[in-house]
């Protein structure tokens, strides 16, 4: 890794744990408005990252720092509790809990994508040479160290939550998508669907396993038609 990457390390990383914060407390916030305070009396809804942490240190502290060190992305996890018997029982307020987490990174992605226009409108940021995951814009030459910094946190923002976002919702448990499609389906279906997810055991780590080997075919083309957008009119 070279000495500029290391730098990134804290920027990176300050970046995911917010990104999974957000994550996580809109997770627990809709849970909490569709009737199930387990996440609420567990602290979750919140955007202090230290509830969250004592939950998962392992996946939000010692993975993320690993995995940057090891291949240069940041990637862990993180999880909100929730009833279980509430979910069976209410299986779309479920997938509608599920689908708020990859919402708030599109909404994160969204904002990100709105300062990096008006940077660009401005003269501040300009279209960089090579697109990279970490490097969707840069600074305008000569500009301040500050703005260099904000236009690299709003590149990891935008990138990172764009992953964020489509990975969670791939249709796998134990990923979010699983439980979304009960938002498409018939309520007795949802219900199994809930069931399936709970006792899935084994079989979800091979839905992580077999997502994570597909996803770069979809993230690709899904990364690219964002970039398009966000630099369209440049």
């Amino acid at each position: 890794m070279r000495p500029e990457e290391l730098a990134l390390a804290p920027l990176w990383y300050i970046t995911f744990l917010f990104s999974t914060t957000c994550h996580e407390a809109a997770h627990a916030w809709a849970a909490k408005a569709g009737g199930d305070l387990t996440a609420f009396h567990g602290g979750q809804v919140t955007l202090n990252p230290a509830p969250h942490i004592r939950r998962e240190p392992f996946g939000l502290v010692v993975i993320p720092l690993l995995s940057f060190f090891m291949n240069g992305t940041m990637l862990g996890w993180a999880s909100a509790p929730y009833d279980p018997s509430w979910s069976r029982k209410y299986p779309r307020r479920a997938a509608w809990m599920s689908l708020a987490g990859p919402a708030a990174n599109f909404t994160l992605v969204l904002l990100a994508g709105t300062f990096i226009r008006i940077g660009l409108l401005a003269g501040v940021f300009t279209t960089p040479r090579a697109i990279g995951f970490e490097s969707v814009v840069a600074a305008a030459t000569g500009a301040s160290p500050a703005w260099e910094g904000a236009a690299t946190f709003l590149s990891i923002l935008f990138a990172l939550n764009l992953l964020l976002g489509a990975f969670n919702l791939l249709p796998v448990p134990p990923l979010d998508g699983y439980s979304v499609l009960g938002l498409f389906t018939t309520e007795s279906l949802g219900v199994k669907l809930q069931e399936f997810r709970q006792r899935a055991g084994m079989f979800a780590m091979f839905g992580l396993l077999l997502g994570w080997q597909v996803f770069d075919y979809i993230f690709r083309p899904l990364f690219i038609t964002a970039l398009r957008i966000l630099y369209q009119a440049s």
